[in-house]
């Protein structure tokens, strides 16, 4: 006859089996770093301060985008960054990202007109230089970072944890793309 309760240790056991075979806590995870940690990619880090849902007739909200409201089921999210050059020579602050979700599906920033002072502009970034600028409105704002805007279905919520892929340059030594993951406290 089975016990009715499991012993502790062989019910952690069970519990960590069940976690790697439904996939949580899988790959996705691994090497991802959570919002407010700087990542270091391509002689630049990056800080992902804020991710939070956006809404277009909310006047805290106007300034960060003004856009078509989302389309049905959908709805904006941003994500406030701060990339820095910390190194003694110039680099390149990346021009590429994307949202993951669990299922793999990906979703690319809008893109946001030239007069959005609160607009991420990747550039060249001179040291002890950040995107955003010092002092500027993007810098200096409650949000303190640059922004992306990503227009992801609601259901996304759901295929958490979320994950910020910063696509950096193709690294020749490792035969691959450079990738930085922050984890998306949405």
């Amino acid at each position: 006859m089975l016990p009715r309760r499991l012993p502790s240790a062989a019910a952690a056991l069970l519990v960590t089996v069940l976690t790697v075979a439904l996939g949580c806590g899988g790959p996705s995870q691994e090497g991802a770093k959570r919002e407010g940690l700087d990542i270091e990619l391509g002689g630049m880090s990056y800080n992902v301060f804020i991710t939070r849902q956006l809404n277009l007739r909310d006047p805290e909200d106007a300034d960060y985008f003004k856009g078509p409201e989302p389309a049905r089921g959908s709805t904006y999210y941003g994500v406030f960054l701060r990339a820095c050059n910390d190194g003694e020579s110039p680099a390149q602050a990346a021009g590429s990202f994307k949202i993951v979700d669990t299922f793999g599906a990906e979703f690319e920033p809008v893109d946001l007109p030239p007069e959005n002072v609160f607009a991420y502009r990747p550039r060249q970034v001179g040291p002890e230089e950040c995107i955003p600028a010092e002092a500027s409105a993007a810098a200096t704002g409650p949000t303190g970072g640059s922004l992306l805007v990503f227009e992801l279905p609601v259901a996304a919520g759901e295929n958490r944890p979320l994950e910020l892929e910063i696509l950096g340059a193709f690294d020749p030594t490792e035969g691959k793309q450079q990738i930085a993951r922050v984890e998306l406290d949405i």
